[in-house]
């Protein structure tokens, strides 16, 4: 059957089209190179078709068994730089094992001088390179970069997991190699000679998948280059737009709620920020839909400090879009709220404030009193900086208008955390910004401060007034135990 595929004997069928044939993610020996294997695409021509013109005027090489080095393309004639193209490739598809720094020197050099040949080839102004010869790149592009990423080191050793936020990032040994492969693969991309038309048969969607899969690489050096040709494969082809989102909601999914770690999630975060800036009004469904089930849940997991910055832009922006999804955001908000984890507060706090700059009055009124009631819960945490980010709050003009509005809802809520603080906290900080939010109620309605503080007042000489009668009442129970002096009555 594969001797009839080769002659031509049938057309890939469609299944095929997605299967790129690399076999197993596991790397190639230096033996031979990684492009004998046979691809098939939906999107090729059989040989017994017409194919483009320009693939019809050379054959392609023989595979090549050993790297050496091949002529640069100044040195032939125009006529033959394709063919040459293709021999580079071949060169390019031979892997090599890295963590031994002097095995295959020279061939390991070869091949990172061919891929920076293959780098400036690309570029614009130079040959147009024919459609078969795009396919071979990107057969060999995946050949280098789809590959069995290393356990973490937690995995599979008997450590205990630890935070990975005190992790040392793991780097690549093959990145001199991988960098340019991820170079080309960008410029082939970002060129504007690139048909997108043609393109897109071979950046397939199972491509693309595999793109998303390498974003749980350790080394932060790839994760930025898979963001950037993420986000411009996402710019330019149409097409894969609702794939990609859908992938990438499918990581989120799984990090959720069964690993709990995944290296990339800050990276796919900052490619979700720039295409929510783009999404057009009014909001469809599927996009209010993924702001419920995945970027708010995304609050939970213990490691969100290390992509909080970019989930705080897209939770941002989507309120920015529209500002309806403000109250959708604050209780969600509330719901994860940490409750032992004091540095995850301070930041759940400072996109509170984010989210409240944007949010109306309407929106804040249906909210306002579970979201103070955090806060005032905030404002007597024994650990400064909780209690210090919170009454940040009132130095933000548009939320102390808002507050100013509602100000016979909210003063109640939080008047005993602020006298609280007044009277107990131990931070002189936080005792001084407090005084100066007291300070801005009172002169916001004096008869509403007053009347709060009765209510305080009152409420504080019936809370003694119980202590002493649970005093009271222990005394006479010990006195009365004192009184019988029985043998059998035990006092502690």
């Amino acid at each position: 059957m594969l001797k009839k595929i080769m002659k031509g004997g049938r057309k890939p069928s469609k299944s095929e089209g997605n299967d790129y044939g690399y076999g197993p993610p596991g790397r190639h020996s230096a033996t031979g190179p990684a492009s004998n294997v046979v691809v098939n695409h939906a999107s090729r021509a059989a040989p017994g078709s017409q194919g483009p013109v320009a693939d019809a005027t050379f054959a392609a090489p023989p595979p090549m068994h050993a790297v050496e080095p091949l002529p640069t393309f100044r040195d032939v004639p125009m006529t033959e730089r394709q063919s040459l193209f293709l021999r580079k490739l071949q060169v390019c598809c031979f892997q090599f094992d890295f963590v031994d720094t002097l095995k295959s020197v020279r061939e390991k050099e070869i091949k990172r001088q061919t891929l920076l040949e293959l780098v400036d080839f690309i570029q614009p102004g130079s040959s147009k390179i024919t459609e078969f010869c795009q396919e071979e790149m990107i057969k060999m592009v995946a050949v280098n970069i789809f590959r069995c990423l290393p356990p973490a080191s937690h995995e599979n050793t008997g450590q205990e997991v630890t935070d990975p936020e005190e992790e040392e990032p793991y780097l690549e040994p093959s990145w001199p190699h991988l960098q340019l492969v991820y170079e080309l693969l960008l410029r082939y991309v970002v060129s504007s000679e690139t048909d997108t038309k043609v393109a897109k048969k071979y950046l397939d969607h199972s491509f693309v998948l595999k793109l998303l899969e390498l974003f749980d690489s350790e080394d932060p050096r790839e994760r930025e280059y898979l963001k950037t040709i993420l986000h411009r494969i996402y710019g330019k082809f149409m097409v894969h737009r609702p794939f990609i989102r859908k992938a990438i909601n499918n990581i989120f999914y799984r990090f959720i709620y069964e690993t709990g770690r995944h290296s990339g999630i800050g990276e796919l975060l900052e490619i979700l920020g720039s295409i929510i800036n783009g999404f057009a009004l009014p909001m469809k469904e599927e996009h209010k839909l993924f702001l419920v089930r995945a970027l708010i849940p995304l609050h939970k997991p213990k490691p969100v400090s290390m992509y909080h910055q970019q989930l705080s832009y897209c939770i941002v922006q989507f309120v920015e879009k529209d500002y309806k999804l403000a109250e959708t955001v604050i209780r969600g908000l509330l719901k994860y709220w940490p409750v032992t984890n004091c540095q995850k507060e301070v930041l759940f706090l400072g996109e509170l404030e984010e989210v409240l700059e944007e949010t109306q009055s309407a929106e804040f009124q249906r909210c306002m009193v579970p979201l103070f009631s955090q806060i005032a819960r905030c404002l007597t945490s024994s650990h400064f900086q909780v209690a210090e980010r919170a009454l940040f709050m009132w130095n933000n003009e548009p939320i102390v208008s808002l507050i100013a509005q509602n100000r016979s809802v909210v003063l109640p809520i939080i008047f005993q955390a602020l006298e609280m603080n007044i009277q107990t906290h131990w931070n002189q900080a936080v005792h001084g910004l407090t005084v100066n939010v007291r300070k801005m109620f009172l002169d916001m309605d004096a008869e509403l401060f007053e009347q709060c503080e009765r209510e305080y007042t009152e409420k504080e000489s019936k809370a003694k007034e119980v202590e002493e009668l649970r005093d009271l009442t222990w005394k006479r129970l010990a006195d009365a135990a004192a009184q019988r002096g029985g043998e059998d009555m035990i006092t502690v």
